[in-house]
């Protein structure tokens, strides 16, 4: 019997977010991202579909890389404009009783005392279903926007990121015991100020000496994504992460990230099924082969090189306008996605060319699609979850809602027949539905400052 797989939707709340060039197409819908009701419609869809979540993507910068500017990512939409993904979310939930939402904020640029507040509020107001897709940001633009003259070095990235989360986890699990809130209306005593205590807290880079500002939520602690698959990013996953989104590549590569990830959190004194892993996968399905090969070379013609390369070129930390289509170019020490480049060289080789690049970028990304009928593709993701260790796929969209739509009504009963996808939703939290559990157990670093007075 295959394993459980699980699914998530992968978008961002913007025109053009993956796959570059899509919002072109006549049925695609992703140009009303400003509308609540399309974000109100999209989770009701996700929810009858049984998909276990939607991961919210987001930058606060430019893609301003290639060509030295904004212009190629302005002209194709490339993650440009992009709005605020966390006001959607209570309205998404307001709609739906089990979808998850992953949502992703920079720490570099959020201050952690209200970055705690507004999760907590977050997992109030879902009934305790958000998750935080922890990122640690890789734009030059986004750094200069907030008054930094650039971005930290990687690993300096990450070094600051562990000392924010030692201290949101003193908000979110320490400040407020579970018996905290008495909501005595006879007494007149909402909390007992014995069991709320001040987190005081001084640290390299933060300073806080205030107690949380919210009762507890379902999860305390959202369910914590992270992205990184560098030597450092999978340091900080094996660490804090339940959920690690890895890039797909060749099978070989990803379970050596998966098996690193969870070693590392072995040895780090958790356990190794406390890490759930999924992969990034853009999906074309159809009932036969042949039409969803149809269906992909119409998408084709859809295609922006232009937002194609702007993507990449910020996302890799490299102006690809300044080589000519051959010319090898020089990854040299990029401070940006830097497992984007350790993948892409897997890919290409040591030595790059824009050819190369454009060859992978079939339908707007370096991601490339897998295309097929609902039967291959359901053999082809128990296949990649069997041989690789992952648990799910965050599967981004091409043409919305159709892309959604083919994995409800096409892939998902093929999945369910083999025993391979959930036929109803679980009750509980969104850590309960992932791990069986609403808190974090007590092998996370997290919790060791529960109850601690400091």
């Amino acid at each position: 019997m295959p394993r459980e797989i699980r699914l998530n939707a992968f978008d961002m709340n913007c025109v053009g977010h993956i796959q570059q060039g899509m919002w072109t197409h006549p049925r695609d819908q992703s140009t009303r991202h400003g509308e609540l009701q399309y974000w109100v419609d999209y989770a009701k869809r996700l929810e009858a579909g049984l998909f276990d979540g939607i991961f919210f993507a987001d930058v606060v910068g430019v893609y301003d890389v290639y060509g030295g500017n904004a212009d190629a990512a302005l002209r194709s939409a490339a993650q440009v404009p992009v709005s605020d993904p966390t006001l959607l979310i209570p309205a998404m939930a307001a709609v739906t009783r089990h979808l998850g939402f992953g949502v992703t904020s920079n720490l570099i640029y959020e201050q952690p005392f209200l970055f705690a507040r507004r999760m907590s509020t977050l997992d109030h107001l879902t009934g305790g279903r958000i998750g935080w897709n922890i990122v640690t940001g890789y734009l030059d633009s986004a750094a200069r926007a907030i008054g930094i003259d650039g971005q930290i070095a990687h690993d300096d990235r990450y070094d600051l990121a562990d000392e924010y989360m030692s201290l949101v986890y003193k908000l979110w699990e320490g400040s407020w015991d579970d018996d905290a809130v008495l909501a005595d209306r006879e007494r007149g005593i909402y909390a007992d100020p014995g069991k709320v205590r001040v987190v005081h807290h001084a640290g390299p880079q933060y300073k806080v000496d205030a107690m949380h500002l919210c009762a507890p939520s379902p999860q305390r602690t959202p369910v914590l994504y992270q992205a990184g698959s560098s030597t450092r990013g999978r340091r900080f996953a094996a660490t804090h992460a339940e959920c690690v989104f890895v890039n797909g590549q060749k099978k070989e590569g990803v379970k050596e990230i998966v098996d690193d990830i969870r070693g590392q959190a072995v040895r780090f004194g958790r356990r190794a099924e406390d890490v759930k892993v999924f992969m990034g996968a853009t999906l074309i399905v159809g009932n036969t082969e042949a039409q969803a090969r149809e269906k992909f070379e119409e998408y084709r013609k859809y295609v922006s090189t232009e937002g194609a390369l702007a993507h990449a070129a910020a996302s890799l930390g490299i102006d690809f306008a300044k080589y000519d289509l051959d010319e090898p170019i020089d990854t040299g020490n990029s401070q940006a996605i830097v497992s984007n480049v350790q993948a892409m060289t897997r890919a290409s080789g040591p030595q790059w060319t824009r050819r190369k690049l454009l060859d992978q970028m079939v339908l707007g990304s370096r991601q490339a699609p897998w295309i097929g009928s609902a039967d291959q593709i359901a053999s082809q993701l128990i296949d990649w979850s069997a041989q690789t260790g992952v648990d799910g796929f965050n599967l981004s969209r091409t043409v919305v809602p159709e892309c959604f739509d083919d994995v409800i009504d096409l892939l998902i009963p093929r999945l369910q027949e083999r025993g391979a996808y959930k036929t109803a939703y679980q009750q509980g939290s969104y850590r309960e539905k992932l791990f069986g559990q609403a808190r974090l157990p007590s092998t996370h670093p997290a919790a060791g400052y529960r109850g601690v007075r400091a």
